[in-house]
């Protein structure tokens, strides 16, 4: 689908050019070079910064949203343990001291990689000389879109604020009403997906409803919540040593989650969850945390996907294979480190994905200057992952590590995890914000942000 832009989309006034036009990386026709970034997460926001105050850069970064999200964060928003201010900062509050830096919210809808051109939602055409594509990932469902209906996602702060307005109202209506049976279904979370993010969800559910939540209902127990963990694999955590996942499921059935390994989900209907073994479940809370699947942008660059979720595979300095002046970053990512490990989608892999963007743009503009100026392509660097680990936590004092040889579980690798999410939260306020917080909850465990907003129809 590349090119999909033609000339009805001119609408800025300005006719479209013909292939032979396009600007290449290697030309010094135009300066400053245009940098459009698609994506203000880990990787777009990363190379922005690196670009900032550099007049040899017109650089503009779309987002959908107005804010950088701390996604590694985001379950403690939907678990009511943080606000969403404490893991979002605005993007033009964060770039408004880059002079040659423009935030825009708007959604790109369109790419054409011939005419180095995109459009958005509203209907904007954008040029550029470079682009630097880290739009991200949503979540998939593996073919099933109906699911959407009935499941919640955890993707965005929307998501996550709706997530903890269902759980919190579920328990309120189960205080309200006298029908067991109706009770049992409200106080029934599945959460489906063993991966990180099932697994922090779930351990900070049973932490909120057996130790913040214990005192403040009368006609329920708050304990009798049921937190279910579907994973369609033999163990939690497949990234992680045997030996950790092990760790991982003792902890969380000592909370009090029902591990349920092994189990595929074949179909998700109104409330109901059903199971491949012809078994169903009720619940008035059903979490998807299965997988992820690309951006759809990438099915329009004209190039083979990587795999069935639409990721990418770059050219060794990032780029995309056919257009040198198309960058890819992020979770759209499916690349190679040098032991031959796939690149995982963490935020540090991403940051250093927009800091490699932002050098090879910077090197190619001084070569410019220089005889070596025909050579640029050539000369790129290669874009080397350095590997600082992965890591999930799973609940008060407890988490686990892995990185290289080293593999913690337990209070040493709760600590590691405290520190490494504080160190790359964006901002003195939030980083200040989220601390506090969490030292008062430690202290006291009472979460602050309980809370129903209920949203508008």
């Amino acid at each position: 689908m590349a090119g999909v832009l033609d000339d009805r989309d001119a609408g800025a006034g300005v006719s479209p050019p013909s292939p032979q036009a396009r600007i290449s990386p290697g030309s010094s026709k135009r300066w400053p070079r245009k940098v459009l970034i698609v994506g203000g997460g880990f990787a777009g926001l990363e190379c922005a910064r690196r670009l900032s105050n550099d007049r040899r850069f017109e650089v503009t970064v779309i987002d959908r949203t107005n804010h950088h999200l701390f996604q590694p964060l985001l379950y403690q928003v939907a678990t009511a343990s943080l606000a969403a201010p404490d893991i979002a900062r605005s993007l033009r509050q964060i770039l408004m001291k880059a002079s040659n830096v423009t935030v825009l919210m708007d959604e790109v809808t369109d790419l054409s990689p011939e005419i180095q051109r995109v459009k958005g939602k509203s209907g904007q055409i954008y040029d550029y000389d470079y682009l630097f594509l880290a739009a991200g990932v949503q979540t998939s469902f593996f073919g099933r879109p109906e699911w959407e209906a009935h499941t919640l996602g955890l993707k965005s702060l929307t998501e996550a604020q709706g997530i903890r307005r269902c759980v919190l109202s579920n328990l309120e209506k189960a205080e309200l009403t006298d029908c067991e049976d109706e009770r049992r279904r409200l106080m029934t979370v599945v959460i489906a997906g063993g991966g990180p993010t099932g697994v922090e969800l779930s351990g900070a559910f049973t932490d909120l409803v057996h130790r913040s939540l214990r005192d403040d209902f009368r006609r329920i127990d708050t304990s009798d919540l049921r937190v279910i963990l579907v994973e369609g694999s033999n163990r939690l955590l497949g990234a992680y040593s045997e030996k950790q996942s092990a760790y991982a499921l003792r902890r969380l059935e000592a909370l009090g989650v029902e591990i349920r390994t092994d189990t595929l989900v074949a179909d998700v209907t109104e409330q109901c969850v059903h199971f491949a073994d012809g078994s169903t479940l009720e619940a008035a809370a059903i979490i998807w945390t299965a997988g992820t699947e690309a951006t759809p942008l990438t099915r329009q660059l004209g190039v083979p996907l990587a795999d069935r979720a639409g990721r990418l595979t770059p050219e060794a300095d990032l780029s995309l294979a056919g257009f040198p002046e198309v960058f890819i970053g992020g979770d759209l990512v499916s690349l190679a480190d040098s032991k031959g490990d796939l690149i995982p989608g963490v935020a540090p892999a991403a940051v250093q994905m927009g800091r490699h963007v932002a050098k090879v743009l910077k090197e190619e503009a001084r070569l410019e200057r220089t005889r070596f100026k025909d050579q640029k392509l050539e000369l790129r660097p290669r874009f080397q992952y350095f590997d600082k680990g992965i890591m999930a936590i799973i609940g008060k004092n407890a988490a686990v590590v892995s990185s290289g040889k080293l593999k913690l579980t337990g209070f040493l690798a709760w600590l590691a995890w405290l520190f490494i999410h504080i160190l790359f939260l964006v901002g003195f306020r939030n980083k200040l914000s989220v601390l506090l917080g969490w030292a008062f909850a430690y202290a006291r465990n009472t979460p602050d942000t309980r809370i129903i907003v209920q949203r508008q129809e």
